[in-house]
């Protein structure tokens, strides 16, 4: 891979912006916001600190809701807050007590349900195509097992985060990043 130079840009000011400038939501107007029509399924997560990453990147990218499934902590955890830093305030969630429970319920109410996991018949996120107006829920698997094999049968599609390294798999709170970025790009809302 050949890098090329990046021309110095002349800036007059350059500092970080203040909170106020930043001009977020509070929690009220995040939870009155319309969302974008994602959904996430966390599928025995075990690492609490994993879990509140997710709810702080699900704020960020507003997302509807996380359905937290199986051994996945749910709020209030201190281990949660200390990665969500109060992201597990405003994101709604709820509890399942399975991946499969969570994904049942979505489809009845007419999600398209993809798997972020390395099968047979995974797709490359990149080549996926996402049918137009689709509510799309996105499930995550465990840290060491990946996604059940119930919720793998499940989906409707099976998507993968293409590596370059030696390593088989992303830190799931990483994936969640990755993922809710492109499938925004691919909805055409960012």
């Amino acid at each position: 891979m050949k890098l090329r130079a990046i021309p110095y840009l002349c800036v007059m000011e350059r500092r970080k912006l203040s909170m106020p400038e930043l001009n977020r939501l509070s929690t009220e107007e995040f939870r009155a916001a319309e969302k974008f029509p994602l959904t996430i399924i966390l599928d025995d997560i075990r690492s609490q600190n994993n879990t509140g990453s997710v709810f702080r990147t699900c704020d960020a990218f507003l997302i509807e809701k996380i359905y937290l499934c199986g051994i996945t902590a749910t709020p209030p955890h201190r281990e949660i807050h200390k990665t969500a830093l109060g992201a597990e305030e405003s994101v709604k969630w709820e509890y399942c007590a399975s991946a499969t429970e969570a994904i049942l319920q979505l489809r009845k109410s007419g999600y398209l349900v993809l798997a972020l996991e390395h099968t047979t018949s995974s797709l490359n996120i990149r080549d996926y195509m996402i049918p137009e107006g689709s509510k799309i829920a996105l499930v995550f698997g465990n840290e060491v097992q990946g996604v059940s094999e119930e919720a793998i049968n499940l989906a409707d599609a099976c998507l993968e985060i293409p590596q370059f390294g030696t390593k088989h798999s992303i830190n799931v709170s990483v994936a969640v990043g990755i993922t809710l970025w492109e499938i925004l790009k691919k909805i055409k809302l960012i």
